[in-house]
C-alpha cells in the first residue's frame, strides 16, 4: 500500500520555512555587517572577515533565492555546509553544549541537506527556467 505523498509542497514549505529562517538571520547581519565581522574576528576563526561576509551574504540573498525557488539545491547545499561550520565554530571557539548550543545548527544542516535532495519542486523559479 503506497503512502500519498507530496513532494512539490514539501519543496514549498521546505524553501519557504528555510528560507524565512536565514533571512531573519541574515537581514541583521548585512545591517550591520562590521558588527559580525568584529564578533567573528574576535573569536580568532581563521578567515572570520571572510567567513563573517560571505555568510551573511548567503543567510540574506540565499534566503531570498530559496523562497523564490531559485538555484534551490545549490543554495540548499551551501547552507548545508555553512551550518557544518558554524556548528564546528560553536563548538571550538564558543565552547557551546549540544542542548542550548548548537543543535539547531545541526537541525538547519540537516533541514538544508534534505533540501538539497528533494530539489525545488513544481513551484519555483528552477522549474519555470527550466533548472529542476
Amino acid at each position: 500500500m503506497a503512502l500519498l505523498t507530496f513532494p512539490d509542497l514539501a519543496s514549498l514549505v521546505g524553501r519557504l520555512a528555510l528560507g524565512a529562517i536565514f533571512l531573519a538571520h541574515g537581514w541583521p547581519k548585512m545591517k550591520d555587517l562590521q558588527k559580525t565581522i568584529g564578533f567573528v574576528k574576535g573569536t580568532a576563526w581563521p578567515g572570520g572577515a571572510t567567513f563573517a561576509v560571505l555568510f551573511s551574504l548567503l543567510e540574506f540573498f540565499g534566503a531570498i533565492a530559496l523562497i523564490l525557488g531559485l538555484l534551490t539545491q545549490f543554495v540548499a547545499f551551501l547552507f548545508f555546509l555553512e551550518m557544518i561550520a558554524t556548528t564546528i565554530f560553536s563548538k571550538t571557539k564558543l565552547n557551546k553544549k549540544f542542548m542550548l548550543g548548537y543543535e539547531l545548527d545541526v537541525a538547519y544542516a540537516a533541514f538544508a541537506l534534505v533540501l538539497a535532495l528533494l530539489g525545488a519542486g513544481g513551484w519555483s523559479l528552477d522549474r519555470i527556467l527550466g533548472l529542476a
